[in-house]
Formats: C-alpha cells, structure tokens, sequence
C-alpha cells in the first residue's frame, strides 16, 4: 500500500460526511491552535516560559496544544500577547 501524506489522507477522509461535518466543526480551534504552536516554536519559547509570560500553568499550555481543553478568547489573546503578537479574528 502506498504511504499517504496527511494532506491526501485528509482529501480522503472529507469524502466522508460524517467525518466532514465534525472537521468544519474543529477546524477554527484547530487553525488558532496550530498557529499559537507556530508562534511559539519560532520564537524558542517553552510551554513553561510561555506559560509564566501568560500566567497559567505549562499543563494549561500543554493541553491547549494537544486540543483537550477549549481555551476561552481572553486566554488566547493573552498566550498571543505573551508570544508578542496581536490577536486578529476575522469572519470569510
């Protein structure tokens, strides 16, 4: 069997309904989280750093990250004001 990148294995599971449905439901958390993970990871910052910068806890970091808690508006803009970046929302 022919090994597939995530982007074609992706292109695969969205011809199902089912998992289509619950992807565009994820799919804003999943963008904000992966960017603050960008951010982070460009700037050489740790969780604990990031977290003490933001005043929460390296655990609070982690599972923001890994997507096991929703994290309220006010929690991201302050993670993107620690990382020294400007929270944008916008509607398309």
């Amino acid at each position: 069997m022919k090994d597939l990148t995530l982007d074609e294995y992706l292109k695969e599971q969205l011809k199902d309904p089912e998992f289509k449905k619950e992807w565009e439901k994820s799919e804003a958390a999943y963008q904000v989280i992966r960017e603050l993970i960008r951010v982070r990871i460009e700037g050489k910052i740790s969780q604990r750093q990031l977290a003490q910068k933001a005043g929460t806890t390296q655990a609070v970091i982690s599972r923001i990250e890994n997507m096991s808690v929703s994290p309220s508006i006010g929690l991201v803009q302050r993670i993107a004001k620690s990382l020294g970046k400007k929270l944008e929302i916008k509607f398309s």
